[in-house]
């Protein structure tokens, strides 16, 4: 796409005022976005800052100054402090250079410092989260019934972010800005419902859906005794409706007890997550949020002249707001489309786009109701629809809109006219139209699916165009595996493997099931006792046969030089150092033992995690099947496997859909958790606890399971999902199921054929099978690095030699035990030294400290952190001291950098106090005073890695 077409161009033109547009697939939304914005800062008096563009990743703002660049006459320096960002990364500017004190406004007696983290790691987060409810539940007993009815404390934490997303927050007495009325709920909208689904169907001659589905109702249920009957609610026989007293019934309750519950426990988590010096993404927008609300002259010196906002289908509702509050005119324009809307587990709002005018009216409303905040017309909306198509072929198009009125299961009912209504067809710009859409299954699916990929590998039948513009057979390259859920994806790789399929997974992969976890997993065990599950992994990794490792499991005698290594883990202070010991003994350096390091020194960093509480993190993490990212290098010609979310945005030749079975796509979820929150029934209670005769017993609330039973399941987002990957089909589409194809794959106008898997074990792939490679993903948010990342290797190498990793671990784990009072002796010169060098301090002393420095890179928020080996405080001064055993001083200019990092964070927490950093050379026991860098001298540092 060289120049834009007419619907392209009148956005572009747009510049002013309120804009809605409908950015269908393949559409070139990126294209005239960035175009637009180049319209708009081309302007006389306008300038980047001027102009507010919030995309959904950070990717996706690097790629949106890519492309501005060309277009106008700002460099990439010039954009570099330009806001171009994620909600989450811009809230989180704002909080670092305005938000101290912003969760006063919520009574909460803490501050927001340029030190607090950012929490991305979910299996973290869930980790102190569960010792928050830990140290909760203790300090409350009078919610000790409510516990007894929570089967997972672990669900509350995603019912808080969920709140957060909506919007509703708490105080110290009550909720901010009336948000108990969304835990109340509506019964107005409810009643709605209610009186929707209950209407009598076929004419009046067949009962209401509604009626139908209380035909389960107590169906493996136990309710209380006070719980009508079925018969009750359902109407007398041969009736068609439920009585419509029954809405009321069902939605009165008294919900106090429980309102009071999760306001306290969200309260004090909030408290708990500044205590400890963290932020999790939604609080981050919680408490920008409520900065922007409360602090008037703020927002209105900070507030754009110019606000867009890319993928506004998958916004939350306080994202949107956000977005209000950021708008100083009603320049504001939203892109997205409705059918792409597929992350409501972020807690994203389709509604937002679909409903923009009605929500644009209430959020101001709700917004100005105590003062003008919005202080621009909400009139008038300009619709503009990109229809264009630069992706697929008109057959491929044509056919994925059959996927958003398609039934999604066999009790599902699809308003197929409001959704044409809706709908915005796409017209295809592709050059050639010789589309194969088909469908097959067979019980051996991932070998049905394999023949098949090399009965398209070379087949004319299966033309793509290749990049001079004519067509070409289709290589292994050209063609990607997209599934609903990731099991079918792993899966299919392995049987890949077996058959010489060349084939790369990206998705995600289970690093608790890595062997490097598993490992420390069976260390961990042998620690605490569990020794038999332990020693069996470890003895069977060392190579013993199963009658040899039997044998040592029944004497316990195992080998010396295990159980020396035993000795040496059980010295060891923290799980940091146990789970650091375990990989070098067993060479793990690579990527694998990176992440998983790094996953648990974040966990102890925010957590007073024991090795007993670690087990149970990584079991947990075993059994949830928690992913990191992975990107596997596909080589050379090799099939792409991916989730359907994982492919959004991206395109491929040709699709394969596979694994369209039933409880795959949907997928069969179990019941949701035991308090929750859903429009227009507000915060409810699954389960409730009391007594039977004495007899304690958690009983089903029968008014939460009627009303849930009025709730949407979701399938209008498997539509949504389903078109999405249609979507991703450049020029060929393939459906593969197994025994039992789903409801989608049947009802949709296609023929499934039978067929017989024959994978041609002899032809191969001609290429190596890509291995996976871990990496952190980046986050979406500040980006981290540690002081390590900012020094050189080349200088270490070059130097004196050392004395090894080992030497240097046991020096710096014996001055973490003298310095905390342990009965340890020097054993060398070095750790006398140490000794000497402890005994002189008289102040206080901090261990093994965590610092966090954030620094701003290109506009964009980077994140140094690492741990300090000793702080002295003292009246008037803190001393930052590092330990090293080098032989020789080659390395202080990097060590300088090391400390400046330190240096700066401790500057700011102790401002009263003067702060010096030095090194000791253990090995002469003397101590090397260090000038820091400037922090602009380490962000250039942090720049100039970033760029390699």
């Amino acid at each position: 796409m060289t120049s834009p077409n007419d619907q392209q161009q009148r956005l572009i033109d747009s510049t002013d005022g309120l804009h809605v547009v409908d950015a269908g697939a393949g559409t070139g939304k990126t294209f005239t976005v960035t175009r637009r914005y180049a319209e708009i800062v081309g302007q006389n008096d306008v300038e980047p800052a001027d102009v507010l563009l919030v995309t959904f990743t950070n990717n996706a703002a690097t790629e949106m100054k890519e492309r501005i660049v060309g277009h106008c006459e700002y460099g990439m320096r010039d954009l570099s402090e330009a806001p171009i960002q994620t909600f989450h990364s811009l809230c989180h500017d704002i909080l670092m250079e305005h938000g101290f004190e912003a969760p006063t406004h919520l009574g909460i007696d803490d501050r927001i410092t340029g030190s607090t983290r950012i929490l991305e790691d979910e299996n973290v987060e869930q980790a102190q989260f569960r010792e928050f409810i830990r140290q909760f539940s203790d300090a409350h007993p009078e919610y000790d019934d409510l516990f007894r009815a929570v089967t997972e404390p672990d669900e509350l934490l995603g019912l808080l972010n969920q709140l957060a997303a909506k919007g509703v927050f708490p105080t110290t007495e009550g909720w901010y800005r009336n948000g108990e009325q969304h835990l109340d709920g509506d019964f107005a909208a409810f009643q709605d419902r209610f009186d929707e689904l209950n209407q009598p169907r076929n004419g009046g001659s067949k009962q209401s859906r509604l009626r139908s589905k209380l035909g389960s109702y107590g169906r493996d249920k136990c309710y209380r005794p006070e719980a009508p009957a079925k018969a009750d609610l359902r109407g007398e026989r041969g009736t068609k409706q439920v009585p419509a007293s029954v809405a009321q019934q069902v939605f009165d309750e008294d919900r106090a007890a429980l309102q009071q519950f999760v306001h306290d426990v969200y309260y004090e988590y909030l408290e708990f997550a500044l205590s400890r010096n963290y932020l999790n993404f939604g609080f981050l927008q919680l408490f920008a949020f409520v900065l922007l609300c409360e602090d008037h002259q703020l927002r209105e010196s900070i507030a754009y002249e110019y606000t867009m906002v890319d993928e506004f289908q998958d916004s939350s509702e306080i994202q949107f707001k956000l977005a209000l509050l950021l708008a100083d005119t009603n320049n504001v324009c939203v892109v997205g489309d409705w059918k792409q809307s597929i992350y409501s587990f972020q807690y994203a709002a389709v509604e937002n786009i679909t409903e923009f005018e009605a929500r644009l009216d209430r959020f101001v409303a709700e917004l100005n109701a105590d003062h003008e905040r919005v202080a621009w017309e909400a009139q008038p909306i300009t619709d503009i629809e990109l229809i264009e198509n630069y992706r697929s072929t008109q057959a491929i198009l044509d056919f994925a809109e059959h996927s958003l009125v398609t039934p999604a299961a066999s009790s599902d009912v699809v308003d197929g006219e409001a959704v044409q209504e809706r709908m915005v067809s796409l017209a295809s710009n592709a050059e050639y139209e010789n589309s194969q859409i088909e469908a097959f299954s067979h019980e051996d699916e991932h070998e049905a699916v394999l023949t098949k990929l090399q009965e398209i590998v070379g087949n004319e039948d299966y033309q793509v165009e290749a990049d001079d513009g004519e067509l070409r057979c289709p290589e292994y390259g050209d063609i990607a595996v997209l599934t609903r859920t990731r099991d079918f994806g792993r899966e299919l790789l392995a049987t890949a493997e077996d058959y010489a399929v060349p084939m790369a997974y990206e998705g995600g992969i289970e690093l608790f099931r890595t062997d490097p976890a598993k490992l420390l997993l069976a260390w961990l065990r042998i620690l605490e006792s569990d020794a038999e599950r332990g020693w069996a992994v470890v003895l069977e990794e060392a190579g013993y046969t199963l009658d040899e490792v039997q044998q040592y499991l029944e004497t316990e005698d195992y080998p010396s030089n295990m159980q020396t290594f035993k000795t040496e883990l059980e010295a060891l202070e923290t799980v940091g150092a146990v789970a650091k010991r375990v990989c070098t003994r067993y060479g793990y350096d690579g990527a694998t033992a990176d992440v998983l390091l790094t996953t648990i020194q974040s966990l102890h960093s925010t957590t007073t995690v024991t090795r007993g509480e670690l087990i149970r993190f990584i079991e947990r993490g075993i059994e949830s099947g928690q992913t990191q990212e992975v990107h596997a290098s596909a080589g050379v010609n090799s099939v792409t496997v991916q989730t359907i979310h994982a492919a959004k945005g991206l395109e491929h030749p040709i699709v394969v859909l596979a694994n369209m079975n039933e409880r795959r796509f949907p997928p069969s979820g179990g019941e949701s958790g035991t308090i929750t929150f859903d429009e227009p029934i507000g915060i409810r209670q699954r389960n409730v606890f009391g007594e039977d005769h004495g007899h304690p017993h958690i009983y089903d609330n029968w008014r939460t399971d009627v009303l849930r039973t009025c709730l949407p399941r979701g399938y209008d987002e498997e539509r949504r999902l389903l078109y999405v990957a249609m979507t991703r089909a450049e020029s060929h589409l393939v459906f593969t199921a197994g025994e039992t194809p789903n409801t989608f794959l049947e009802k949709l106008p296609v023929e499934i054929e039978s067929v017989v898997p024959d994978v041609d074990t002899e032809r191969g792939g001609g290429t190596t099978q890509a291995n996976l490679q871990i990496s952190v993903p980046t986050p979406d948010g500040p980006v981290g690095h540690s002081p390590h990342t900012l020094m050189r290797d080349d200088v270490f190498e070059a130097g004196e030699g050392g004395r090894g990793t080992e030497f240097g671990t046991q020096t710096h784990e014996f001055a973490e035990q003298y310095a905390l009072g342990k009965d340890v002796a020097p054993s060398n010169d070095d750790e006398r030294n140490v000794a000497a060098l402890l005994d002189s301090l008289d102040g206080e002393l901090r261990l093994e400290e965590d610092m966090y420095l954030p620094v701003t890179v290109d506009g964009e928020q980077v994140t140094i952190s690492g741990i300090v080996d000793l702080v002295h405080i003292r009246d008037g001064i803190v001393e930052i001291v590092d330990f090293k055993t080098d032989l020789g001083r080659h390395g202080e200019e990097e060590y300088r950098k090391q400390l400046s990092v330190y240096y700066h964070v401790l500057d700011e927490w102790f401002g009263d106090r003067a702060v010096t950093a030095s090194l000791f050379y253990t090995a002469e026991g003397e101590r090397v005073g260090i000038e820091p860098l400037s922090r602009r001298e380490l962000a250039s540092l942090a720049g100039s890695v970033m760029a390699e």
